[in-house]
């Protein structure tokens, strides 16, 4: 099969290098090899997660930690706040753990902001929130620091953000914003395959968490802290993503944060140009645009299915057609994970190409 290259928010592309560090023989998981490769990936996650906590391995894709959050957290009600797909989601799976449940709903789009989560935290009634940093389906980067400031004012309630698409392309320091959980996946940033969760968690979450009876195993962070402390995981590891990850971390270190950081800034830039330059509009508002992805409102009403099949055809790469209602109306771009300025040009004059065969 032909390689189809991949600008799609998830999964994004895999380098070459990387699937060459998978490829390491296979050890067993509770043995010393694996706790020696547990114990040496560690201090870089903390580094880019920006704690001193544990940070855990969940095999798994992202949604498992995030049900296991509120599995875990959520005693008496649960405010999710709701602006996308996946964060609407986040509202259904809070029913069927059988937790109290109410959205903040937003309209598809829109940030979720500070002063309406506080609003509803003000009523007493809620004892967990949970929000999405970046909303995949829509291209929102809604305002973490903001948000996790509200911690400082309701002590009591948990904090819960998934920085799935966000994390490692701009700054999200758990220690720093005094959150309660932060979970990403493997297949976003990191540039690795799917099945991969990595989460970290504060010591008020792990005292909650005590309280609950009812939390499960899989996805128990109890379960979590015990084994972390002997480098192992609960339940059997993706050891071959884990050496994928190793070598991700190594590459992040050796690039710096603050440059991986400006990086997907100016690449994320490059294809804003390209919106701007084709008359067409951002689905997100100005100030809360995502710098993974770009999610492009299709104001030109162009075929949206036509010009991927163009993409694909004469260029060997795909871009997604919208999420959701949003299909056809939207279509979304990711500049996320080894994306350099050399493959974001070349994937620009890919879409120069195919939307001038539309006309």
């Amino acid at each position: 099969m032909s390689h189809v290259k991949l600008y799609i928010p998830g999964p994004v592309e895999v380098s070459p290098d990387t699937y060459a560090a998978m490829a390491q023989p296979m050890i067993g998981h509770r043995g010393k090899g694996f706790q020696d490769l547990y114990a040496e990936i560690q201090p870089m996650l903390q580094s880019v997660f920006g704690t001193t906590r544990q940070v855990f391995l969940s095999t798994s894709s992202a949604w498992g930690v995030m049900e296991g959050a509120i599995r875990n957290l959520v005693r008496k009600k649960v405010l999710n706040c709701c602006n996308g797909a996946f964060s609407d989601k986040w509202l259904d799976v809070s029913k069927r753990c059988g937790k109290e449940a109410e959205a903040y709903q937003v309209e598809w789009g829109q940030p979720v902001l500070p002063e309406e989560i506080d609003k509803r935290l003000a009523t007493g009634a809620f004892d967990a929130v949970t929000f999405i940093h970046n909303e995949t389906s829509t291209g929102v980067l809604s305002p973490i620091a903001e948000i996790a400031a509200l911690k400082k004012k309701y002590p009591d309630v948990m904090f819960i953000t998934d920085s799935v698409s966000g994390f490692t392309t701009v700054p999200v320091n758990f220690d720093e914003l005094g959150l309660d959980v932060l979970l990403t996946g493997s297949q976003k940033a990191f540039a690795l395959p799917p099945g991969l969760a990595l989460f970290t968690a504060s010591e008020a979450a792990m005292e909650r968490a005590s309280t609950i009876g009812d939390r499960g195993y899989y996805f128990d962070f109890l379960e979590f802290r015990a084994n972390g402390e002997k480098n192992m995981t609960p339940s059997t590891p993706c050891i071959s993503l884990i050496y994928g990850l190793r070598h991700q971390l190594q590459k992040m270190k050796t690039e710096g944060l603050e440059n991986r950081y400006a990086r997907h800034a100016r690449l994320n830039g490059m294809v804003h140009e390209w919106v701007k330059k084709h008359g067409f509009e951002f689905f997100a508002p100005e100030g809360y645009r995502s710098k993974s992805l770009t999610c492009v409102a299709n104001n030109k009403n162009i075929d949206v299915a036509a010009f991927i099949a163009n993409l694909k055809k004469d260029h060997s790469l795909i871009i997604d057609g919208g999420y959701g209602k949003l299909k056809g109306k939207t279509f979304r771009i990711s500049n996320m994970g080894d994306e350099s300025d050399e493959s974001i040009t070349n994937l620009i004059a890919a879409l120069d190409d195919a939307l001038a065969k539309l006309n």
